[in-house]
């Protein structure tokens, strides 16, 4: 039963498309067949990548250049004694963190909330009965059968419709409701093309049809989708990017002249100690104190604008990468 999942289903006739389920139209699976199904391939449900931490997720607020170059200075301030600098800096790389953690842990139980009230019911034959069951219940071979209104709890090879429209935008991005229809496909339709198939996640808008279940969880469309989501590297916006050369740049330039001050104030006969804590001086007032707190303040406030046009952004730099796109 493996391979069932690496079958072109849109090429293959309805009858075939039955018979290789070993299941019948007007019967569906018995129930001994639904438990061992169940047991073969496992829920009907996307395995949700492992979440992090709340302890991790506020030190990861502390995983910036600038914030790295202020804790520094910080650190050396403290050592030289100079509390009222120290507890500033400290101050301000904290207000800073716990902002973002704020925002971003709101963000991921916003997340997890919606995806809890994503659940859905499917209505299926069994053993020759029409049942509603739990979405993830269902199995490779199970019958089902849609109307308007329903999400489509599984990716299905269409058998019969009826004036059956999906609206696919949230696998394809066509925003127009798509015609389906049963019938057989060449072997390379693409994938938005093929109207004899019915994908999980999305939504019936018109008309019904009847279904036959040939992938579930991690094995539908959306769940590749997901893994490969899961699975992709973490890039960095154009406002991380500007904010790390930046830090970079200020932190030579700031050595720079730390280390000119230090070489002229020798050369003329100062004390080096009195020379090394001018420097020190020198390079914790070069370093701006409130530029991660007023970037942070900044997005949290951009975030806060999206949230109440329903949108839920988990990152606070993705706001700003979402100033930065343009029309094609």
């Amino acid at each position: 039963m493996k391979e069932i999942l690496e079958e072109h289903w849109h090429h293959l006739p309805e009858v075939e498309v039955v018979e290789f389920l070993e299941t019948a139209l007007d019967k569906g699976l018995d129930t001994f067949e639904v438990v061992h199904r169940q047991t073969q391939f496992g829920p009907n449900s996307i395995t949700q990548k492992k979440g992090t931490s709340p302890l991790v997720l506020f030190l990861l607020q502390f995983h910036q250049p600038l914030v790295y170059i202020l804790l520094a200075a910080a650190v050396v301030t403290s050592f030289l004694r100079e509390w009222v600098d120290a507890g500033v800096i400290f101050g301000v790389v904290l207000v800073n963190a716990v902002i973002g953690f704020i925002q971003e842990a709101k963000a991921v139980k916003a997340i997890e909330a919606l995806s809890q009230s994503l659940t859905t019911t499917a209505t299926v034959i069994r053993g020759g009965e029409r049942r509603q069951i739990p979405a993830t219940e269902l199995v490779p071979g199970d019958i089902v059968l849609l109307q308007s209104g329903d999400k489509v709890p599984a990716d299905l090879r269409l058998l019969a419709t009826r004036e059956m429209q999906i609206d696919e935008s949230t696998l394809t991005g066509e925003s127009v409701p798509v015609q389906k229809q049963s019938g057989i496909l060449p072997h390379d339709t693409l994938l938005a093309d093929r109207l004899n198939m019915a994908y999980s996640s999305t939504l019936v808008t018109y008309g019904i049809a009847t279904g036959v279940v040939v992938a579930t969880g991690n094995s539908t469309e959306i769940g590749r989708i997901n893994e490969l989501i899961a699975s992709a590297d973490i890039l960095a916006t154009p406002l991380t990017k500007k904010i790390a050369k930046f830090s970079g740049l200020l932190l030579y330039v700031i050595l720079g002249l730390a280390a000119i001050t230090f070489v002229v104030g020798i050369v003329r006969g100062e004390s080096w100690l009195e020379m090394f804590m001018a420097v020190v001086a020198l390079a914790v007032g070069a370093i701006p104190e409130g530029l991660p707190a007023a970037v942070t303040i900044t997005l949290a406030i951009g975030v806060a604008k999206m949230a109440r046009r329903n949108a839920i952004i988990r990152k606070l730099p993705a706001v700003e990468t979402l100033g930065s796109t343009a029309m094609g």
